[in-house]
């Protein structure tokens, strides 16, 4: 990519792609695009088409997508597989059509087996069940690495598809029923704190980010009970599960510096050549004498981390004095998930900021935003 190069980054809203677009701007790339939501539906195939026709991007970061935790996950299995297929789908196929330069499809390590052998290399994608819970999530991220590839293969495109462990960090996701483990967390615990030593607190939390409707400007009755209803009262908090899966998560500026890293040095033909020995010179006929598969590459910091020690960390982070509950009458999903990155490391690119470090960060940010 130059520095003047058009690039579109999908979803630059998100903790991903504001991370994407911010990492884009510090490296002094000048011609970028992007677009909320309300200005293009990226599920809707003619606006996607028309935008792509209009703005002809040379470069594509695809990080749009419809994200949430286990229960999101669980309770919204047709909205998570409908939408995710559809803006895979349209990015793709029009970053294809109208003639894309280099695209990166970003996923979920969510796309390994239910019991994947740990640390999860990229090989041991589709060798067995996935976990019940995230399985129309996951079975959409890996038609959007199939896609990629088949696109690579048939059309000699340049798709590269990236798989990130958990992700965290500003502009994250904090709603109490949709929201991931850790934002999930750092919210409940502060909330917890503010009951116990200042509730106007509570009240400016809510103003930002009311919880099924109840805002700042409730009674102390509906706060208080909406609190509870999620697990939050000022001397515990209710945690799901045993507190025993572990768990591998990464700074999401650490995935952004990554993400252009690969844009700017590795292309589909670099990872074919690492792991299939193709001559870099090769044309779209030596592709078919090979079984193409797993050209994914895994972005993680290869360390995990408890659910519960997580909880304590963060717990000392924020100087809450309260207690845990863990329900163990709730899912804990996957007991261990952490990933392999020989790859990346391989091609030159490995994590920079410890998980203690960055959620001091994002709860700062969470505080001030």
């Amino acid at each position: 990519m130059d520095k003047n190069s058009k690039i579109y980054i999908a979803g630059h809203k998100g903790l991903v792609g504001s991370a994407i677009l911010k990492k884009l701007q510090e490296k002094g790339y000048t011609n970028l695009i992007y677009k909320t939501h309300k200005e293009l539906d990226l599920t809707h195939q003619k606006a996607v088409e028309e935008f792509f026709a209009t703005e002809k991007p040379e470069y594509v970061f695809l990080a749009a997508a419809k994200v949430g935790g286990i229960v999101a996950n669980n309770i919204y299995r047709a909205d998570f597989i409908y939408e995710n297929l559809a803006i895979q789908n349209n990015v793709i196929y029009n970053s294809y059509k109208y003639g894309v330069k280099k695209l990166m499809f970003l996923g979920s390590t969510c796309i390994y087996p239910k019991n994947c052998p740990q640390p999860m290399k990229e090989e041991y994608l589709l060798t067995s069940e996935l976990e019940y819970t995230n399985e129309p999530y996951a079975i959409a991220k890996i038609a959007g690495i199939k896609m990629c590839e088949s696109f690579n293969i048939q059309y000699n495109t340049n798709f590269i598809s990236v798989m990130p462990t958990n992700l965290y960090g500003k502009n994250d996701n904090f709603d109490l029923e949709k929201s991931h483990v850790l934002p999930a967390l750092i919210r409940k615990i502060y909330l917890a704190k503010a009951l116990d030593e200042n509730f106007e607190e509570v009240r400016k939390d809510l103003n930002k980010n009311p919880i099924e409707g109840i805002d700042g400007n409730s009674s102390k009755e509906e706060i208080l009970n909406i609190l509870k209803k999620y697990g939050v009262t000022k001397n515990k908090v209710e945690i799901w599960g045993s507190g025993k899966p572990k768990r591998e998560f990464l700074y999401n500026e650490d995935m952004a510096d990554a993400c252009v890293f690969l844009m700017e040095k590795v292309d589909f033909k670099d990872i074919i050549i690492e792991q299939f020995g193709i001559n870099k010179s090769c044309d779209i006929t030596e592709y078919k004498t090979k079984e193409i598969r797993n050209t994914h590459i895994n972005i993680g910091s290869a360390k995990d981390i408890s659910i519960k020690e997580l909880a304590y960390l963060i717990k000392d982070i924020i100087g809450y004095r309260g207690e845990f509950y863990f329900n163990t009458n709730k899912p804990d999903g996957t007991m261990k998930k952490l990933t392999d990155v020989t790859k990346l490391n391989s091609l030159g690119w490995k994590y920079k900021i410890e998980l203690e470090d960055g959620i001091k960060e994002v709860y700062k940010w969470y505080r001030n935003s």
